[in-house]
């Protein structure tokens, strides 16, 4: 009884072999698009972990340094936004780029020569806003480099009148792929 499903299991992979070739059969266990997958990491921080004080109201208040792996061909530069939703919903954003190049793969810690920059919803003013969690418990903060297929309809010149919004609704149409970081603070 246990022999049938077996010659049967054997039959198909000899089948496979044959009309496919031993590297499809290997291919299988490979992850799709692993080594190209947009990623973005910070040598401060890790996934899902702890933003260092020195990136929030306690600290300096220096936005994080960033780095990112090549996107998809086509790109043609990258925008950045971090944001965070609150309990009582909404979003607060404390940091929004756009216009950065396209060979740039890392964004230093305080970067600011670098693109543009947008306001912030914590003072309004352009550039980074350090988090300043209040109320109790850990806090969640996304950190998204967007990879474009062309330039945004914003100003060429950094300017607090770009929110996140305005951003997101910017790169709607021209977004190829995105890479994520979430970062935890707790005051």
């Amino acid at each position: 009884m246990v022999r049938q499903p077996v010659i049967a299991l054997g039959i198909v992979l000899a089948t496979a072999l044959t009309w496919a070739g031993p590297v499809a059969i290997l291919r299988l266990s490979e992850p799709a698009n692993a080594a190209t997958a947009f990623t973005l990491t910070s040598a401060a921080v890790t996934s899902e972990g702890p933003l260092p004080a020195a990136y929030t109201c306690e600290g300096a208040g220096a936005s994080p340094p960033l780095t990112w792996t090549a996107a998809r061909k086509g790109t043609k530069g990258y925008a950045l936004v971090m944001d965070h939703v609150p309990p009582e919903g909404g979003h607060h954003w404390y940091w929004l780029m756009w216009g950065i190049p396209t060979k740039t793969r890392a964004l230093s810690a305080n970067v600011t020569k670098i693109g543009f920059l947008g306001g912030n919803s914590v003072n309004q003013n352009i550039g980074y806003a350090p988090p300043c969690s209040k109320g109790p418990g850990t806090k969640t903060y996304t950190i998204t480099v967007y990879a474009l297929s062309g330039t945004p309809k914003l100003p060429k010149q950094s300017s607090a009148s770009v929110t996140r919004d305005s951003l997101l609704a910017a790169i709607s149409g021209i977004t190829l792929d995105k890479a994520v970081l979430d970062v935890t603070y707790e005051r």
